[in-house]
């Protein structure tokens, strides 16, 4: 079975592209090698989301806010796919990927931006959650090996579209 790597974008990497992170490396479990990173970190996690992640029994260890440089140096993992799971991303300009990786734009409402009492944001937070983890089940799910290119790219499409 081939193994793939996978990239989650978003602009802070404090919420929406960590949880995807975990996910996918939960779900993709030796499939998948998933990574996160932003193109302006904010150097630390959300607590919601390590809250969030805590409750849905996921591993939260080794999980960082990372400028996505770190992604596009030589020594860098060759990336397959790079989602970009936030508006703002999805408009900037990024690094060109070795290797041209498989892209698409999987936008998640930014729960870090939620204002309002701590049970509203943690509700943002479990919404974005549920999304992201429906989205990655279904990309696991996908037997990768078997689409073509056009194929794989309107299958991936169709996902960001996907809404809990």
């Amino acid at each position: 079975m081939a193994h793939y790597n996978v990239l989650f974008l978003c602009t802070g990497n404090s919420a929406r592209s960590i949880m995807a992170e975990a996910l996918l490396n939960y779900w993709g479990k030796t499939r998948f090698a998933a990574f996160s990173a932003g193109s302006h970190a904010k150097g630390a996690v959300h607590p919601f989301a390590l809250e969030t992640l805590r409750q849905n029994r996921l591993p939260i260890e080794g999980l960082r806010s990372k400028n996505w440089d770190e992604f596009a140096t030589t020594d860098a993992p060759r990336l397959d796919f790079v989602f970009t799971v936030c508006d703002r991303a999805a408009a900037e300009v990024c690094p060109i990927w070795p290797g041209q990786p498989m892209t698409a734009h999987w936008g998640i409402a930014d729960p870090a931006s939620v204002e309002g009492s701590d049970e509203e944001r943690r509700r943002a937070f479990s919404l974005a959650f549920r999304e992201l983890d429906s989205r990655i089940k279904l990309f696991t799910s996908l037997r990768l090996e078997s689409l073509d290119s056009l194929s794989l790219k309107s299958q991936l499409e169709e996902i960001g579209r996907r809404r809990v």
